[in-house]
């Protein structure tokens, strides 16, 4: 288990990160959200010490985190940290040495990996040749290539096409369930709701929102209502507790600001001509995270 403990940072003057605390239990899967500059990536390298702390605690198992500990991290980063001029196969060697790994126990996972992601004829080529999305998966087979307790990932779906993104998502769920504890960053919504247990938004570095993306949806007053029927969009319009109302191809929005207007809204839809659909549902991440950061997150 993770366990990052009111975790401050400051540089200088600014404060990047403040009394931050959440949890990462084994086998789940945990998010960080926020805009740029919000601090997840300093977080990140808080918890692998490429950062000091200056104030509270992490820990790993009840452990500080120190080069005794690091061997059972993998992280990978939203900046690209391979060595181009190196061959696929050189770079795994040289990060999985780093983690403490023998050069056969690496080739042999290596050669797993580069068959599982499709790319095993690209062994002995140069970094430099591959794709933006091929020189990605690298990057994912680097962070995993120590089997880790442990695994942070940065925009891991950076440059990949969404039959890649659900290759990731498979290795990230199997990860999972052999005990590994996740912590990543993504600014595609869509992928955090389909597999993220937890989470935390951060503006300015502080926890804004934190806790089980289920519950969070759950009790969340604003709901959004998919209405199919002959219905006049202005008389929806004037209904108390009505936020918008958008007509779309297959069906109407009616977006509340309370689940209290539910009846409300449905009362009027029973006045109407050929209904076919009411359907309430919890309001989309990304609504949520503007509501409570009063900014779009970037698509």
């Amino acid at each position: 288990m993770l366990k990052v403990e009111n975790v401050t940072k400051y540089y200088g003057d600014f404060k990047a990160v403040d009394n931050l605390s959440f949890e990462v239990q084994d086998g789940e899967i945990f998010d960080l959200l926020g805009v740029n500059g919000a601090g997840k990536t300093t977080t990140f390298r808080m918890i692998i010490g490429l950062l000091d702390k200056t104030e509270g605690s992490i820990l790993l198992d009840g452990k500080t985190i120190d080069y005794n500990v690091t061997d059972k991290i993998g992280f990978l980063t939203e900046e690209r940290s391979l060595l181009t001029k190196l061959t696929v196969k050189e770079q795994v060697i040289y990060y999985g040495v780093l983690k403490g790994m023998d050069e056969k126990s690496i080739l042999k996972k290596l050669d797993y990996w580069l068959e599982r992601f499709h790319i095993k004829e690209y062994k002995d080529k140069k970094i430099k040749e591959l794709s933006k999305g091929n020189q990605q998966k690298i990057q994912f087979i680097t962070s995993l290539i120590n089997e880790p307790k442990l695994l942070i990932l940065d925009e891991p779906f950076s440059g990949l096409d969404p039959i890649n993104v659900a290759q990731f998502m498979e290795v990230i769920r199997e990860l999972k369930e052999k005990g590994t504890s996740i912590i990543f960053s993504s600014h595609r919504m869509e992928h955090v709701e389909l597999f993220c247990e937890k989470l935390v938004i951060l503006v300015h570095g502080k926890s804004v929102l934190q806790g089980s993306l289920k519950e969070i949806k759950k009790s969340y007053r604003k709901k959004n209502i998919h209405v199919k029927a002959n219905a006049e969009i202005e008389k929806l319009q004037k209904i108390k507790g009505v936020v918008e109302v958008s007509e779309n191809a297959n069906d109407i929005v009616i977006k509340i600001e309370s689940d209290e207007y539910i009846e409300d809204v449905f009362a009027e839809i029973k006045k109407c001509k050929d209904v076919t659909e009411f359907r309430v549902e919890d309001p989309t991440l990304n609504e949520i995270f503007l509501d409570k950061v009063g900014v779009a997150y970037e698509n």
